[in-house]
């Protein structure tokens, strides 16, 4: 069975609430819940920080022994080298997801210090991004 988590950054937590003209009305939970039911043969951990240094060391724990990582970063895939850096150092493929289209955003959106290290990028898709990612990893 392949071992995948979701690791999602600051302010996702509170999807469901956030912006819901961009993010939508879904809760986290409930899209977790509906990617278990359709993955049954997977096995699906997550994971949420705010913290850029806690994502970090998840990173670390799990990107050794898992078959595949979905990180979506929020906010910190525009501003935090040591996030991408933490991708390149481990041998765990990561697929770097993020719900909008980041580039029709602003401008500091268009800039990734994920993308360069990961091995696919999926993005502008609404929550079915993480439904895409979880396909490339089959």
């Amino acid at each position: 069975m392949k071992k995948l988590i979701i690791i999602n950054g600051p302010n996702l937590n509170l999807l469901g609430k956030r912006e819901p003209e961009i993010y939508g009305t879904t809760t986290f939970e409930d899209v977790l819940l509906d990617l278990r039911n359709k993955f049954k043969t997977i096995e699906i951990e997550y994971y949420q920080s705010n913290i850029e240094g806690e994502i970090i060391d998840e990173l670390h724990n799990v990107g050794f022994s898992y078959d595949g990582v979905i990180l979506n970063a929020g906010a910190y895939t525009h501003t935090s080298v040591g996030i991408g850096d933490a991708v390149k150092a481990i041998n765990t493929p990561v697929v770097e997801v993020h719900i909008s289209n980041t580039f029709s955003r602003e401008a500091f959106r268009h800039q990734s210090y994920i993308s360069p290290n990961a091995h696919g990028v999926i993005l502008g898709f609404g929550l079915q991004s993480y439904t895409l990612a979880i396909q490339s990893f089959l």
